[in-house]
């Protein structure tokens, strides 16, 4: 527990501030499906990744409303990345599952992500996104993820 009173969050072994910041220099060249979606890492901590992501109008639905799947996206990208300065270099992490939480419909604005590491072990990690529009609360989801070695060399 904290001095307050609150559970106090994981330590880490390792915060590895390069990977971080030449994650954050990916904004520059934004590629694949973050690039498309506009999706930008606004800040990295040990533990917590924010990013950014505008609404466009590809991304609107016939509704009127932020397609599902474009929300889901945004999501998952953000509930990886914040491990990578976690893990030992060359490791790499894959979403063995996650749910969202749609909590109101999007419709113009600016999305951010607040990804947070819930747990982390050498093989497993538990991640929590909040995303918010315009300061509201939008979208909850908690996924898991499976970090791998990278592949023996031959």
């Amino acid at each position: 527990m904290s001095e307050q009173g609150k559970p106090s969050g994981p330590r880490f072994e390792q915060f590895d501030q390069r990977i971080a910041d030449a994650m954050m220099r990916t904004n520059d060249k934004p590629e694949g499906l973050p690039g498309f979606l506009g999706a930008r890492f606004v800040r990295f901590e040990p533990g917590r990744l924010v990013a950014e992501m505008e609404v466009k109008r590809e991304l609107i639905t016939i509704m009127g409303a932020l397609h599902g799947g474009a929300m889901a996206a945004f999501v998952d990208h953000v509930l990886g990345c914040v491990l990578y300065p976690l893990m030992k270099r060359g490791q790499w992490a894959a979403t063995t599952e996650f749910k969202l939480n749609y909590l109101a419909a999007v419709k113009t604005g600016k999305l951010v992500a607040e990804s947070t590491v819930v747990a982390l072990t050498s093989r497993t990690a538990v991640v929590r996104v909040e995303v918010e529009n315009e300061g509201r609360l939008v979208c909850v989801a908690q996924g898991t993820l499976l970090v791998s070695e990278p592949p023996a060399k031959s």
